[in-house]
């Protein structure tokens, strides 16, 4: 598997020959200004939820990439006005077997609405199982004793949890919640594009270290082997 970060909480997993996109935001980004959207490819593209930083880029995405977009179904009925008809709505608990593994929707505790304002259905997170091994995305959210059930949906490789405080968890939370997924190796997103979640780099690789955990920070545009 390979991760490739755009900033923010935008990245892109390759895995079994697939390429899933998950929360574009790269327009209005000011971390990403050296990436193009239109550059961009995927045969997936996975919302979390609705707000500007998560779908700034996720209808002209899909349009020129032609890939299937999964998020809540509020989201994915915003899309089918904006032309964007390649979708499949998910719920919680709900789960989609693809081509490259299993999706399943999972609760994230936070705020969703869309860029115009319209309901964007509840927030969410997801648990993809592989071949090639299995991860979760968390989404934007705060520590939750939910997270005690991801164990029990697959056994993870890797997770993609917030660590920029403020808006969602911060370093000490996101320790716990890497207790919680009875997972070790953290790739840590939503921090530093804006002032509110700037973070001490330093001071949060400790944190987990001191945890027994690993904690990647990953630069813009950055990818990684897993």
């Amino acid at each position: 598997m390979r991760f490739t970060y755009y900033g923010q909480s935008c990245f892109l997993i390759e895995t079994s020959g697939k390429k899933l996109l998950f929360d574009p935001f790269i327009t209005g980004n000011p971390q990403a200004k050296d990436i193009s959207a239109d550059s961009i490819e995927a045969d997936y593209i996975l919302v979390s939820h609705g707000h500007g930083d998560h779908v700034a880029d996720l209808v002209s995405i899909a349009k020129h990439t032609g890939a299937l977009v999964l998020g809540a179904f509020e989201i994915t009925e915003w899309l089918a006005k904006q032309g964007v008809t390649h979708t499949h709505p998910l719920n919680f608990g709900g789960r989609k077997q693809l081509d490259f593994g299993i999706v399943k929707f999972v609760h994230a505790m936070h705020s969703s609405v869309l860029p115009d304002g319209t309901y964007g259905g509840n927030p969410g997170g997801f648990v993809i199982t592989t071949q090639e091994g299995n991860f979760y995305y968390s989404g934007d959210t705060s520590l939750m004793l939910d997270m005690q059930l991801i164990p029990r949906y697959a056994k993870l490789n890797f997770a993609i949890l917030p660590v920029g405080d403020n808006f969602t968890m911060g370093i000490d939370d996101a320790v716990l919640a890497a207790e919680f997924i009875q997972c070790s190796n953290i790739i840590g997103v939503h921090f530093d594009t804006f002032p509110y979640i700037e973070i001490n780099h330093e001071e949060a690789r400790n944190k987990f270290t001191l945890a027994g955990l690993n904690l990647t920070l990953p630069k813009i545009g950055e990818t990684i082997s897993l």
